[in-house]
């Protein structure tokens, strides 16, 4: 038996101007002739978003949804060079602090994937710090809402840049820039067009790293590796981890545009893959990244109770037996 514990990402369709990712152009900022104008701006957009990410998670207990991941433009333009030593963890600290509060009454499992642009594996020195920034800066988010910030970052391994395994080198020799804090949120996920489970599994053994295994990516690209043969490696490298292992699932939106994601699971796929992995883990938590977030999940959870070897729990989690 396994607890399946299942999440979404960023924002929810039902609940209306909810977005917690508001922002501004650095060219809007720029025309604003007066930078402290400007950056109050800028303070009140963070403000909105980071109290309109309080809602979603009042929104998610009430429907029993414990994991989540939080959106990374919570705060406009944090990272920009333009706005080096602005303090943009004072300007939202109530907020942070109301959600802090929340978290300590209500567990639920909080995480980030930072955007594309954050490139460990680069070999272009500018593009590597301000990786490194913006990874300083969901650290800054993390603790300011009192959660601890290990394992808490997803990102991909990064560009192939024509070579592979070069790529996974470069990735290797640049960890040893990333500062020690920042190396304990970090989990890697494989992904669809460059960096195979395989490949990604190379890194987190040799570095310590959770590996977050992507099912749908795999499906889209696998150099025609079966991953049930490597399924107990994955769930090694949650052994130092305080936090269950993770995974996403997602669903092609056809088979002629396989790598993108459907508005909805494909509930008879997903199931496929819980069956096999059952009973190899106790629990796992489950990020849904589909285009109609929380509506899928609530639309998977009444498709799965009708399962003869699935248990309900609550709203968004289930034993598969």
């Amino acid at each position: 038996m396994t607890v399946v514990r299942m999440g979404y990402v960023a924002m929810s369709v039902h609940l209306q101007n909810c977005s917690p990712s508001q922002t501004m152009t650095h060219a809007r900022f720029k025309k604003l002739f007066d930078r402290d104008a400007a950056i109050r701006k800028l303070e009140r957009i963070a403000r909105s978003n980071v109290t309109n990410c309080l809602r979603l998670l009042k929104h998610n207990i009430a429907h029993d949804i414990a994991f989540f991941r939080l959106s990374s433009k919570l705060i406009p333009l944090a990272n920009h060079m333009d706005l080096k030593g602005w303090n943009y963890i004072k300007s939202i600290k109530k907020e942070l602090n109301d959600i802090e509060s929340f978290l300590a009454k209500y567990k639920m499992r909080i995480d980030f994937h930072p955007d594309h642009f954050v490139l460990l594996n680069s070999k272009k020195v500018d593009i590597l710090n301000q990786s490194i920034i913006t990874l300083k800066m969901h650290r800054n988010l993390l603790t300011g809402m009192g959660i601890h910030p290990k394992h808490r970052c997803v990102l991909h391994v990064g560009g192939a840049y024509d070579d592979r395994d070069k790529a996974l080198e470069q990735f290797i020799y640049n960890w040893g820039f990333v500062p020690v804090d920042l190396q304990e949120m970090i989990m890697l996920e494989n992904d669809d067009k460059s960096f195979t489970m395989n490949d990604t599994l190379y890194l987190c053994e040799k570095l310590a790293i959770p590996i977050v295994f992507d099912y749908h990516h795999h499906l889209a690209h696998n150099d025609n590796h079966n991953w049930q043969e490597h399924w107990d490696r994955v769930v090694s490298t949650w052994d130092n981890s305080p936090l269950p292992i993770k995974m996403h699932i997602s669903s092609p939106r056809s088979s002629d545009d396989f790598r993108a994601h459907a508005d909805y699971i494909d509930a008879k796929m997903f199931l496929k893959f819980l069956r096999e992995i059952n009973g190899s883990v106790s629990i796992i938590d489950c990020m849904i990244e589909a285009k109609k977030k929380d509506d899928a999940l609530f639309r998977l959870m009444k498709q799965l109770k009708h399962e003869d070897d699935v248990e309900i729990i609550d709203g968004a989690s289930f034993k598969i037996h």
